[in-house]
């Protein structure tokens, strides 16, 4: 007669048991990874943010001529495309209009319309900033209608300005906005009185 088998059945239980050791290993191998690859963010479940302010300069999609963004610091600092870095500001994108717009996917040309600068200050600097725009270089002679916005991301997205202004000329230049940041990173002060920051190439 044959005996039924049970749970702890010297025959069965050493599969099992091999099984629950390769699941505990891989689940602390898991774990182990993901540690690894951003402590700090699993520790305080805080991603660190890359910004305080986003200075976004856009104009109409598809317009060929090149708009530039200049930003300056309370100490006089200026990011522009030939100084992508200064300070706590980054120039994190230089668009010269149509040009350098165009990829080849799967051998195909694609147009990329879209026309925007973006400059990010990444920390609170007390003191005034001011964002301005110039028209770099023309391909057709036209008038370019530019809209500026200017965003405190932190501790969540607040619009400190948003405007729209005229380039009428190859080499016009206008200030969007002029705004003080205080110590505790608030915004006070926000104007448009003109203050030329190009610099004659």
């Amino acid at each position: 007669m044959r005996r039924a088998r049970h749970a702890r059945d010297p025959e069965v239980d050493p599969f099992y048991d091999m099984l629950f050791n390769m699941l505990i290993a891989f689940v602390f191998c898991f774990i182990v990874a993901l540690l690894a690859m951003n402590p700090k963010a699993l520790k305080t479940g805080d991603i660190p943010s890359k910004a305080e302010f986003i200075v976004n300069v856009s104009w109409p999609d598809l317009d060929p001529n090149d708009i530039d963004t200049w930003v300056e610091d309370p100490n006089g600092e200026k990011v522009w495309f030939r100084a992508r870095e200064a300070g706590l500001m980054h120039l994190d994108r230089d668009d010269r209009g149509l040009a350098n717009d165009v990829i080849v996917v799967n051998g195909r040309e694609v147009v990329n319309p879209l026309n925007q600068e973006v400059v990010t200050l990444r920390g609170v600097m007390p003191g005034e900033f001011t964002a301005n725009v110039h028209y770099f270089d023309s391909k057709n002679g036209k008038p370019v209608e530019v809209t500026v916005s200017i965003i405190k991301v932190n501790p969540r997205a607040d619009v400190v300005f948003y405007g729209q202004l005229t380039l009428a000329r190859k080499g016009d230049e206008a200030t969007a906005a002029r705004f003080t940041v205080r110590p505790d990173g608030s915004v006070a002060n926000v104007n448009t009185l003109a203050k030329s920051l190009v610099q004659r190439l």
